[in-house]
């Protein structure tokens, strides 16, 4: 969240994020009310200062055998007013955290301003689009052929936008996640961890989940538990109310983990297939970073995701998000969208995101610089490297033959026992 001293001294900085996000928040009410804190807190340190100043003078005149009936009833007096202000703060206090939770993080000057996906910024492309002599299938349908993907027994299990990996296509799940793995640790540097995928709400609190997504996420009835939406979650809190060491940055951790989103306000998006699916297995990137250093950090983090798509050899473009399309939580955001041939599209497999201090001063993760007293506040950055249902979709259809068989990518065969092309379920 934002610091409430930078929202008084950058104001207007702040009213034009706002008006860049299209966000409908009255920063006027806010400064209200934190107006009428400050002035209840002169209120009572005058109080308190007189109550100190009256507490000496009934001191000396009971020491001089006088009565100090009238100082004591002011001491009275004061005390009340002192407990009905002090009662008055805590529900201000309330208040203006509930503002600061709920105001998003102000865009890097770089970012575009516009209001809508169809207003990211290209910023470059990678390979090209694979040449087919036929008519490309979707992935659910070539899965579906295959016998990899079940829908119908998914529906019959749970519910819609679940699937069933049978086979071949639980033998790609597996050695993508594998393979992924190995990159962000044996290439990329990152130490891989398994976090809980259930989290509390402070955990959800301190990377911006909470409060405003809360009907995206999964609540565990009668429990103050959630199912994660992204391992950014757990892996970001980590290090929770912690001052970490100068000399320890950067900190770089890879999870994969299963996520779970109720995907609250799609609207009947992307039904078919393994889009947009309630529950889904996807590698992330988290880093902990020094803020002098950050947006070059976010560049090396998206090459680390881009690397994985490199490897397997598929087409992708990467955009710039406008301020209109922006995480709540970020400062600057690149989505990685890979080439879907049965869908004629691009669509999104990666958001790398650089949070600046945002979520630090919600989780309490600082650093201390070696040279100086004072503990700052860290900045962190996380990006999917990749979901891995999404792979699998852009392998499926980017792969497929026009037998509809699909071709393994030769770095992927290792991990899935030499097979080399996916005929039939096995």
């Amino acid at each position: 969240m934002l610091d409430i001293r930078y929202i008084r001294s950058n104001t207007e900085d702040v009213r034009s994020a706002l008006r860049k996000r299209h966000s409908s928040l009255n920063l006027d009410e806010l400064l209200a009310i934190d107006q009428e804190r400050r002035d209840i807190l002169l209120e009572v340190e005058d109080l308190k200062a007189k109550r100190n100043q009256s507490s000496g003078e009934i001191s000396r005149i009971k020491k001089s055998g006088g009565d100090p009936a009238d100082l004591l009833a002011d001491m009275s007096a004061m005390a009340t007013r002192i407990k009905v202000l002090d009662d008055q703060l805590k529900r201000i206090d309330q208040q203006v955290e509930d503002w600061l939770l709920s105001i998003p993080n102000v865009p890097h000057e770089s970012v575009p301003e516009g209001s809508t996906e169809n207003e990211n910024q290209e910023v470059r492309v990678w390979g090209s689009k694979p040449e087919m002599n036929f008519t490309p299938k979707e992935h659910w349908e070539l899965g579906t052929a295959l016998g990899g993907l079940d829908f119908e027994t998914a529906a019959k299990i749970t519910g819609s936008r679940f699937v069933v990996l049978k086979g071949w296509a639980a033998r790609l799940e597996r050695a993508l996640a594998s393979f992924m793995l190995d990159v962000q640790t044996q290439e990329n540097g990152y130490a891989e961890v398994m976090p809980p995928v259930i989290v509390n709400r402070d955990s959800l609190l301190g990377t911006g989940q909470l409060p405003k997504f809360a009907e995206d996420l999964f609540h565990l009835e009668n429990t103050a538990y959630y199912l994660i939406p992204t391992a950014e979650v757990p892996v970001t809190n980590l290090y929770r109310d912690m001052t970490l060491p100068e000399t320890a940055l950067p900190i770089a951790h890879c999870a994969c983990t299963s996520c779970f989103r109720s995907e609250a306000g799609s609207y009947g998006k992307d039904t078919k297939g393994m889009i947009r699916q309630h529950q889904f297995d996807k590698v992330e990137l988290v880093r902990f970073v020094h803020p002098d250093s950050s947006y070059a950090e976010l560049e090396l983090l998206l090459g680390h995701a881009e690397s994985i798509l490199q490897k397997l050899g598929l087409h992708y473009r990467v955009v710039t998000l406008c301020t209109g399309d922006l995480g709540f939580s970020s400062a600057k955001t690149y989505d990685i969208e890979v080439w879907l041939p049965g869908q004629g599209a691009y669509r999104e497999i990666s958001s790398c995101s650089n949070f600046e201090d945002f979520q630090a001063r919600r989780a309490g993760i600082r650093f201390k610089p070696h040279d100086a007293k004072k503990s700052r506040l860290v900045h962190t950055l996380n990006g999917s490297g990749l979901a891995i249902g999404r792979t699998m979709v852009a392998l499926l259809e980017n792969y497929q033959e026009a037998d509809g068989s699909v071709r393994i990518p030769e770095v992927l065969q290792p991990y899935m026992h030499g097979q080399q092309r996916i005929e039939l379920c096995k």
